[in-house]
């Protein structure tokens, strides 16, 4: 099953991949910034009308360095995709399509494994593969998507770490017992073993500095999924028996969080390799004619580099500027002003209509981000109520891609950004359809009702996927059949 999604990922990601052969939405940015990466070593500032590019006039390139907002890593996989497939836009989307399909995969593997059945597996990886936002961002060269998959990935570590340590963590309990002769299930004094080095944490933690390399949105992802690492070791000690359970784990937590920051910030700052090794790079050689300035106990390289990020989040969190797609984060969860990347009138004959348009729009699927956000309510609710340990693995994820952002809604950011939350909604309204499915009453069993109902509702989140297929994938439709699906005066 997981094979199966996987494909249908595939196809919804990779047919028609370099169409259209031009710069949409912001790829301007990344894309241009990747080729300039490619040619000069190093981010050039551009000049002459952005269509050029897609054309093949690269004249716009100049060797001063251009003021770039985002670390490096998603242009570099930009760059990589070029570099193999050549400057077209099937070169600049390649990997964006490939990580779209693997988190495909690898939500459906995570699924599999929380709700310990293949079936719930196969269902959250269908919805991943047919969600409008997902499609959209894994068929633009944009940096959220690269986000979203090392985000995935390092949760799926962290998952993986406990399942490693678990095992250790109770052969350690029980030879405790003996060694004290106490009867199986006893309390045990003390904290608990060790458990040895965590290498599996230690690859999440990679991969959360990764996805910070890529946006630095990836460290509320970083200490959200880490912290909940350390809420599993305390759950974990305490249904093993040691009375010490909770002090263990903090004790613990220190070393975690010292070896999270060393490694995160090692692989930030080894990303930027092209950045310190060329003299073209915006403000590389500052601090040489800043003396004094700045952090001054830095090296002139990380100094004129620590003074670049202060310029970044000055304007990260100084951005208002209008953008008529520009949105709350507030309506995010139930995706209430989408992005449009692209919207153009084609030739009549292209759709067989009086006008034609093509659109490509960063639109959640309604039915799934809707019902998710319903399903969100619920396992907050068991969070608070029943201390649901799978309730809350679900739901933080949402929660790490949503609530940070709340305090900037005076700024101009967009919708498409709560694709790096969208797996993790869909985890968390598959875990409320197996409760329905499966009943808690019923021990597991399957309710005949419960069965019916989310069997439909999935089949029709499969036929809306395919109603709003044209708006994700941008072929060319009726201006009446576009028109259709705009149900929100706020979609248009």
């Amino acid at each position: 099953m997981v094979g199966a999604v996987g494909m249908l990922a595939a196809i919804l990601r990779f047919a028609s991949l370099g169409s259209p052969n031009s710069l949409v939405f912001d790829e301007v940015f990344y894309v241009r910034g990747a080729y300039s990466m490619m040619t000069l070593g190093y981010e050039g500032n551009w000049t002459g009308a952005n269509n050029l590019f897609a054309q093949g006039d690269y004249s716009g390139l100049e060797t001063e360095g251009d003021f770039i907002v985002h670390p490096m890593v998603g242009k570099l996989l930009i760059q990589l995709g070029m570099e193999m497939f050549g400057v077209n836009g099937y070169g600049w989307r390649f990997f964006t399509a490939l990580l779209g399909t693997a988190t495909v995969v690898l939500i459906a593997l995570i699924a599999r494994h929380l709700f310990r059945s293949t079936l719930w597996g196969g269902v959250a990886g269908l919805l991943v593969a047919i969600d409008g936002e997902s499609i959209v961002l894994s068929r633009t060269a944009l940096l959220d998507n690269f986000l979203t998959f090392f985000v995935v990935a390092g949760f799926g570590l962290v998952l993986v770490d406990r399942a490693k340590a678990l095992p250790r963590l109770e052969a350690g309990a029980r030879r405790r017992r003996v060694q004290l002769g106490l009867l199986a299930g006893s309390p045990i004094p003390g904290w608990g073993p060790r458990v040895g080095i965590r290498w599996w944490r230690i690859l999440a933690i990679v991969a959360f500095g990764l996805a910070a390399s890529v946006k630095w949105s990836g460290l509320y992802f970083a200490a959200t999924f880490l912290l909940l690492s350390v809420i599993y070791d305390a759950v974990d000690r305490r249904a093993a028996g040691y009375t010490r359970w909770h002090l263990s784990s903090l004790v613990r937590a220190v070393p975690t969080a010292v070896a999270s920051g060393v490694i995160i910030l090692g692989v930030y700052l080894a990303t930027w390799f092209q950045w310190f090794t060329t003299n073209g790079s915006w403000d590389r050689h500052w601090a040489e004619g800043h003396p004094g300035e700045g952090v001054t106990w830095l090296p002139d390289a990380l100094r004129s580099f620590a003074y670049y990020h202060e310029q970044m989040w000055h304007f990260h969190t100084t951005l208002t500027s209008a953008h008529p797609y520009r949105s709350s984060p507030y309506g995010w969860i139930l995706q209430l002003r989408p992005t449009a990347f692209s919207f153009e009138d084609v030739p009549g004959a292209a759709c067989g209509s009086t006008r034609c348009v093509t659109s490509i729009t960063a639109l959640g699927h309604p039915s799934i981000w809707w019902a998710g956000a319903i399903a969100l309510g619920y396992a907050l609710w068991r969070v608070f109520r029943r201390l649901d340990v799978v309730a809350l693995t679900v739901s933080v994820g949402v929660l790490a891609g949503w609530v940070p952002w709340l305090p900037f809604a005076y700024r101009t950011i967009f919708t498409f950004y709560s694709v790096a939350m969208a797996p993790f909604v869909i985890l968390t309204l598959v875990w409320a359809l197996s409760r329905i499915a499966q009943p808690e009453h019923l021990g597991g069993r399957w309710s005949r009702g419960g069965t019916i109902a989310v069997a439909s509702f999935v089949a029709i989140c499969v036929v809306m996927a395919g109603y709003f297929a044209p708006l994700w994938i941008g072929w060319p439709i009726p201006f009446e059949y576009w028109q259709i699906h705009m149900w929100l005066a706020s979609w248009i």
